[in-house]
């Protein structure tokens, strides 16, 4: 169970990261930020990455296995790696569709895939 937490709690913080670090980028298409200079636009990101450690504090605290959790440190950073990388090609879909996604792309995130099945491997 520690285990299924830990991965929703990545999935959550990546997903506050993501925006924090690529969703300034669509700030300019929106209203309320079109006046905004670089100092207030890395506020905004940053204040949005304060959620992101909110959740990714506890779920490498709960998953390490140094505090009973299910993962060592290197199963831990490899899974984060995956789940990052998802989590942006997912926004990447959604909130910038002029962006394409190449055959090398798929073939870094197969090796990535690869990676955390060696890592794991017993």
């Amino acid at each position: 169970m520690k285990a299924f937490y830990t991965i929703i709690l990545l999935i959550l913080s990546n997903s506050f990261m993501t925006l924090a670090w690529y969703g300034h980028l669509r700030f300019k298409d929106m209203k309320w930020s079109e006046n905004l200079g670089l100092f207030a636009i890395v506020l905004v990101s940053w204040g949005i990455a304060f959620f992101e450690y909110v959740l990714q504090v506890p779920a490498n605290r709960m998953g390490f296995k140094g505090n009973n959790g299910p993962f060592s440190l290197v199963e831990l950073k490899v899974l984060q790696e995956v789940i990052t990388l998802s989590v942006f090609l997912a926004f990447t879909f959604i909130f910038f569709k002029n962006e394409t996604f190449k055959w090398n792309h798929a073939v870094g995130f197969i090796l990535l895939i690869f990676a955390v099945y060696f890592i794991f491997k017993k």
